[in-house]
């Protein structure tokens, strides 16, 4: 199957937009060109008219909990993936605190044998690093398995690794990035210690409180020294403080930085003030912080202190988020909304680099993130409408049902997105 996309605004994260057209020829990019398409038409070929509309790199989510195997009341891969390909995401990476957990090779097997029987985009799944499964680490295949998960505080699945000598064991042996969930538990523990007993349990604000800007910081310092003690590639996930933000280097491209870092839109666009209306539909782990910290980690995302955006597309039913700060799952579904509300913060060619072209560059994920002939043909059209669109419930593709986008307008529309040129999904190849 070939298709023909004219009559487009061609943008991508390393070139400046153009008019121009694209070719592909079954899973692969095979021409493109500015200006109007003048060559002959191979015979077979779907020509389709942008109309002016973007067209863009497919996105790469590197942070989403898909929920299966073992939690697929929530989420499954098939129905989390149609939500991705529904918000222009053609590949994702997932996290491992499923149940079972991700910490074996074969529990990492049965979930790309999964993958490929139901996903609708291209796949790759994250082992997770536990007190004792170092040697499982170790024998992973590395062009399948873009890199160890360390949750260094508490969330969703109970992967907790904080113990000091094991967590200096996996920063010392690993020679695959690692990714880790920067909060400091001992912290967490003793902000709750202190609060109890909370007046007002049902006041989110307090989630925030006991998870905060601390935890995070002595959380992402201490990852950081680890890193730097033994040599090892360093990924810090969800990046939510102003004081974390400048711990990082600044630089366009993540090529050849030894410690890296993203952030997920729901904390460029939520600031603890959004629990007045949102409630615990923004509750999540790390939680948003003050609109202070929002202001540093846009301008951190632009600037290259931060390298990625990654969703933590973390649904759960709505009955899960229900109860007070304590009881209230955290986490919530992102991925289908988040292309168009950063194409409504950001430059159509910053958000292409930051959420194609570098966690391509960044994970080392082979012939995506870039339109480029010989590349994979992964690419969505976006369209900027004349009238907002109110998002609600009722748009959501996820199994949860629901968004904490709902209410929220959004100036850009998925007209289509193709994963491999309209092929079948593939596991995502990588380039250690």
């Amino acid at each position: 199957m070939n298709i023909l996309i004219h009559n487009a605004l061609v943008v991508d994260g390393t070139n400046p937009p153009h008019c121009g057209w694209l070719l592909t020829s079954g899973a692969f990019i095979d021409s493109m060109g500015e200006g109007d398409f003048r060559g002959d038409i191979p015979v077979g070929t779907e020509v389709v008219d942008a109309r002016g509309c973007l067209l863009m790199p497919g996105a790469i989510d590197c942070h989403v909990h898909f929920r299966e195997p073992g939690l697929e009341a929530k989420a499954t891969i098939a129905s989390e993936s149609r939500a991705a390909v529904a918000g222009g995401v053609t590949s994702f990476i997932d996290m491992p605190n499923t149940i079972p957990q991700t910490t074996t090779i074969a529990a990492w097997e049965d979930k790309m044998a999964r993958a490929e029987h139901s996903s609708a985009a291209n796949y790759a799944f994250m082992m997770g690093a536990t007190a004792d499964n170092l040697a499982e680490l170790l024998a992973a295949p590395a062009h399948l398995m873009p890199a160890v998960k360390v949750f260094m505080g508490s969330s969703t699945g109970g992967m907790l690794l904080d113990e000091p000598h094991a967590l200096a064991s996996v920063f010392e042996a690993q020679g695959a990035r690692i990714v880790v969930h920067a909060e400091d538990q001992s912290i967490i523990n003793a902000n709750i210690r202190a609060a109890e007993p909370i007046a007002d349990p049902d006041n989110m604000l307090w989630h925030s409180r006991l998870r905060n800007a601390k935890a995070c910081v002595r959380a992402t310092e201490h990852a950081m020294e680890l890193a730097t003690r033994y040599g090892s590639r360093l990924h810090v996930a969800h990046v939510t403080t102003e004081a974390e933000t400048r711990l990082f280097d600044p630089a366009q491209s993540p090529v050849g930085k030894q410690i890296t870092a993203e952030v997920s839109p729901h904390h460029l666009l939520w600031t603890v003030e959004d629990y007045a209306r949102l409630g615990s539909r923004i509750k999540m782990n790390p939680a948003v912080k003050t609109a202070t910290d929002r202001a540093a980690l846009r301008d951190a995302l632009a600037t290259g202190r931060l390298d990625i955006i990654a969703t933590d597309h973390a649904p759960h039913r709505l009955a899960d988020k229900q109860g007070d700060v304590f009881h209230a799952a955290s986490g919530a579904p992102m991925v289908q909304f988040s292309l168009p509300a950063m194409l409504d913060l950001y430059d159509p060619t910053t958000v292409a680099w930051r959420y194609a072209g570098a966690p391509a560059a960044l994970f080392g994920i082979d012939r995506r993130g870039l339109l480029r002939p010989g590349y994979y043909a992964d690419m969505v059209i976006v369209e900027r409408l004349d009238t907002p669109h109110i998002v609600s419930d009722a748009d959501v593709v996820s199994l949860c049902g629901w968004t904490p986008m709902a209410g929220s307008s959004l100036s850009h529309r998925i007209v289509a997105t193709y994963v491999n040129g309209g092929t079948s999904p593939l596991p995502l190849n990588f380039k250690q």
